[in-house]
């Protein structure tokens, strides 16, 4: 008897690009845990907090519009009000890989401040780390997915919480957290800053990568976390394409830049009929810059991995070849051995390419040459 998954492509339904994009196998390697929180699941941390928060503020925090305000005091209210045991970092961490999951990411490498955790929230690093941990471990079971945790430094912080930061890594290693990362607002926090902890976090062979270039920061802060800081990857990144010269480095350097369609900031300061003509999305393959695309803050975007990718055809004008490429620079840029990425390079290719064959209609991409500076 044959069996369902060895069936010819031929039998199957046609795919809308919606449905393939959702069944594509995928990876997330730029996502905040806090930026993932369910709504119902903030409005019970809320109540149970003895509602700190007005209702208005929360349901403002889950409205996306057409240029999007800053939510940071909400944001910030997980740590200082609302996350207050080990079991909250379970939840959280085992809903976002549920919902993941169910959008066919296989492998999720995502963010979480440990600083905001250990002094706002009042839970030591070592139980912090378990319950996320415990919580990878069940979502891998439960749905499949692979969990990795960046643990990240906060940038609003001082350089000495960073470091403070990379030695709770340090003295509470394990396979599941992989590396750091450094987030929260670029400006006026260079990256220059956190020098040493990022050295220290090198030494002990974790893993690095840093926003920078995000919040139209000059792209001085891409080649400053490269060159100096020695970052594996880089998070948005979007301000080298005003250096070209130093992009077609990034590009010959094979540099991996994890972007965001839904970015606050050029929503924010780029006219709507403009946006995605404008965005450096659309420019930095025209440099040969290598760029996955990610969900950063889903339910704060309003965004699910389905949409990210579908965004980089309806908006960008992306093609199906190139889209392609950008699932395969995900594989390149995670942090996983060499033998898995050489699997999944191999199996995502071929469902990549079946997926496509069953499409009804295959929409066309757009020239991406990059305009001469």
């Amino acid at each position: 008897m044959t069996s369902p998954t060895s069936a010819p492509v031929a039998s199957a339904a046609p795919l809308t690009l919606e449905q393939m994009l959702h069944a594509m196998p995928k990876a997330e390697l730029h996502c905040h845990l806090f930026g993932t929180v369910r709504h119902e699941t903030f409005k019970q941390l809320n109540r149970r907090a003895g509602s700190p928060l007005a209702d208005d503020e929360i349901e403002g925090f889950y409205t996306r519009g057409e240029k999007p305000v800053g939510v940071l005091r909400v944001l910030r209210a997980l740590d200082a009000q609302l996350v207050r045991s080990p079991g909250d970092l379970y939840q959280l961490t085992f809903e976002y890989l549920q919902d993941a999951a169910a959008h066919n990411v296989r492998h999720a490498e995502f963010f979480w401040n440990p600083t905001g955790t250990v002094h706002e929230s009042g839970i030591a690093y070592p139980l912090a780390q378990g319950a996320i941990v415990r919580a990878i471990h069940d979502a891998k079971q439960e749905f499949g997915i692979s969990g990795r945790l960046i643990a990240a430094i906060d940038r609003e912080a001082s350089p000495e919480a960073a470091v403070e930061m990379v030695e709770w890594v340090k003295a509470n290693r394990c396979d599941e957290v992989i590396g750091i990362g450094i987030d929260y607002r670029e400006n006026d926090r260079p990256p220059e800053l956190f020098a040493r902890a990022y050295a220290e976090a090198k030494k002990a062979g974790l893993k690095t990568t840093a926003h920078a270039g995000e919040f139209g920061m000059p792209w001085t802060n891409v080649r400053t976390a490269l060159d100096e800081l020695q970052v594996d990857r880089i998070d948005h990144g979007y301000t080298v394409i005003d250096q070209p010269d130093y992009a077609r480095r990034c590009a010959e350097r094979g540099v991996i830049f994890t972007v965001v369609p839904t970015n606050s900031y050029y929503l924010r300061t780029l006219p709507p009929e403009r946006w995605a003509l404008d965005h450096p999305i659309r420019r930095m393959p025209g440099l040969g810059l290598r760029i996955h695309p990610n969900t950063d803050d889903p339910t704060l975007h309003k965004v699910t991995p389905t949409q990210a990718w579908l965004m980089m055809v309806r908006d960008f004008g992306f093609g199906l070849d190139d889209l392609r490429g950008f699932m395969l620079n995900g594989l390149d840029g995670a942090w996983i051995d060499e033998a898995q990425r050489r699997e999944w390079r191999t199996q995502w290719s071929a469902e990549f390419d079946a997926l496509r064959a069953r499409l009804d209609t295959e929409p066309a991409p757009t020239n991406h040459e990059c305009p001469t500076p």
